[in-house]
């Protein structure tokens, strides 16, 4: 696709409001620096340095086995459960080193939420899929775990559809309505991060437009971590883009000017299409 057609999205967002963020000042909820990550022998990232301002909409972009998923996992330090992964570098979450010994594995965990490519709702009601985390947490009180489904299935734009379907399992709601409620389980915890590993891209047009309007309604209260193969996707909801390759963080910069000014020419061949 051109730069050209890259301007009209562009220009098209801010029509709606979806103007970028004026971020200098904000102080940075990620800050990633030389980051180098192993599978075994394995180099899968290299060198790595990004940081991650709150309450913005970072998008991770670039071929498929560039790199990206495995960075977001780092966010959260999920890649500790594949056994013989090792990394190097620092990782500071709101200034402080994730991977510290001091940091309890359990404060990430449930400071920074993920959300899957393939919805993964549990064999469980609509109401028990979103109170799931509160309840292994040890909340038992009825009336506030309903009070929290409401306000998650609110947040996650899926309440007027599912009010009257709380005690229905989770299965029989569509895979829009499933990922959505994915985001509202993960909203349940109480997070100040959201990780997405291409939410939206085994929906059909009108689901994947349902979740670009939610990531851009959350990012008001939540930063958020997008992979995504879809560039039009990535340029309608992100505020900063990253473009990996090969394992490598080839540039980042503000959406608007990365998709239209690129200044590395790897950049430029991706995102007009010369590869890919």
């Amino acid at each position: 696709m051109s730069t050209l057609t890259y301007s009209a999205i562009l220009s098209e967002r801010s029509q709606v409001g979806r103007q970028p963020p004026d971020l200098k000042g904000v102080e940075n909820k990620f800050e990633v620096r030389h980051l180098s990550f192993w599978y075994g022998a394995t180099q899968a990232l290299f060198d790595i340095s990004l940081v991650v301002p709150q309450r913005a909409v970072v998008a991770l972009i670039g071929p498929s086995g560039c790199g990206k998923s495995t960075f977001l996992r780092v966010l959260n330090r999920m890649n500790e459960l594949i056994d013989n992964t090792r990394h190097v570098g620092d990782v500071l979450l709101d200034g402080q080193e994730l991977y510290s010994r001091r940091f309890n594995l359990a404060d990430p965990r449930r400071r920074v939420g993920m959300v899957f490519q393939k919805s993964n709702p549990f064999p469980k009601t609509v109401f028990e899929n979103v109170v799931y985390g509160p309840r292994v947490a040890g909340i038992r009180d009825r009336s506030f775990l309903y009070a929290l489904a409401e306000r998650c299935l609110r947040q996650a734009a899926l309440w007027d559809e599912v009010k009257d379907r709380l005690h229905d399992s989770a299965l029989d709601l569509s895979g829009g309505q499933q990922q959505r409620l994915c985001i509202a389980r993960a909203l349940a915890t109480d997070p100040e991060v959201l990780l997405m590993d291409e939410p939206a891209s085994a929906l059909d047009p009108a689901s994947t437009a349902r979740i670009e309007d939610l990531i851009f309604e959350l990012k008001r209260y939540y930063t958020i971590v997008i992979v995504t193969h879809n560039m039009q996707q990535a340029a309608r909801v992100s505020d900063l883009t990253a473009f990996f390759y090969q394992g490598r963080m080839i540039e980042s910069g503000p959406t608007d000017r990365l998709y239209t000014r690129p200044q590395m020419k790897q950049t430029e061949d991706y995102i007009t299409g010369r590869f890919g």
